[in-house]
C-alpha cells in the first residue's frame, strides 16, 4: 500500500481529507504536515497551539512533522523550508501529499508547482464538493470542532469558541461559505471517527490581530 503524508492544519478540512484517505483503502498515512510559526509556538492562520496538535496528533497515531515558520516570513523563505522537509520525505519514497482544499483554484495551482519542483503530487480527496454538503457530512459522521479564528470583515468575533454544529451553520452571516474555504474561520477539530479518542480541551482569552480574532484552546483535562 502507497505510504502518503497529510498536510494537518488541525481543522475541519483536513480531517475530513484524512477521513476519506482512510476510507478508500487505497493508501497508508505515514505522517502528519505542519507548519508552525516559531515566535507564536502555534500554527499560522488557525492560531492552535502546538500542544493541542501534538494531542491530536497522539489520538489518530501518526507522527508530526512540523515546518518552523519565522514570524513575518516571506514566501521564498516558506518554499525553502518547505523544499528541505519535502525532499526528506521524498527520499523515504513518499511521492504523495494529502490536502483538505475544496475550491480554490489558485491554492491547488500553488501546490502542485511546489511539489512538482521535488517529483511530487498532491491529493485532494474533498476537492470540488459542495460545501454544505460537506459541512452537513463532516458534522454527521461525529466529527467536533471548535471555532478558533475569525475573520471579522466576514463574521463577528462572537463566533470564537463555538462549536462547529447544525446551529453555527445556521447562524452564519450571509455569503459566508459553510467551510470557511474562503479564510472567513477556522476550527480545532477534538473529536471524530478519525481518533482514537477525543481531546479535551478549555477555551482561553480572546484576541485580536488585524482583520483576526482569534479564540484560545488550551489543554483540558480527560
Amino acid at each position: 500500500m502507497e505510504k502518503v503524508i497529510v498536510s494537518w492544519s488541525g481543522g475541519k478540512d483536513s480531517a475530513l481529507s484524512l477521513y476519506e484517505i482512510q476510507r478508500s483503502g487505497r493508501y497508508q498515512m505515514a505522517s502528519l504536515l505542519t507548519s508552525i510559526n516559531e515566535h507564536h509556538d502555534r500554527v499560522s492562520m488557525h492560531g492552535v497551539r502546538r500542544e493541542m496538535l501534538e494531542r491530536q496528533a497522539q489520538a489518530l497515531g501518526l507522527p508530526l512533522i512540523k515546518i518552523p515558520i519565522p514570524r513575518d516570513c516571506s514566501e521564498e523563505e516558506y518554499e525553502s523550508r518547505l523544499m528541505d522537509v519535502l525532499n526528506r520525505v521524498k527520499s523515504d519514497g513518499i511521492e504523495h501529499v494529502v490536502f483538505g482544499d475544496i475550491f480554490l483554484e489558485w491554492i491547488k495551482e500553488y501546490r502542485e508547482k511546489n511539489l512538482a519542483r521535488v517529483g511530487m503530487t498532491p491529493i485532494l480527496p474533498i476537492w470540488g464538493r459542495d460545501t454544505s454538503e460537506l459541512a452537513q457530512s463532516f458534522i454527521a459522521l461525529g466529527f467536533k470542532a471548535v471555532i478558533t479564528c475569525v475573520n471579522t470583515k466576514a463574521m463577528p468575533k462572537s463566533f470564537l469558541g463555538r462549536v462547529f454544529d447544525e446551529r453555527l451553520l445556521a447562524e452564519l452571516p450571509p455569503g459566508v461559505d459553510p467551510c470557511g474555504e474562503n479564510g472567513e474561520f477556522h476550527s480545532f477539530v477534538f473529536a471524530g471517527p478519525i481518533f482514537q479518542e477525543s481531546i479535551p480541551y478549555t477555551l482561553g482569552r480572546t484576541v485580536s490581530r488585524d482583520s483576526y480574532g482569534f479564540r484560545d484552546v488550551l489543554p483540558g483535562e480527560g
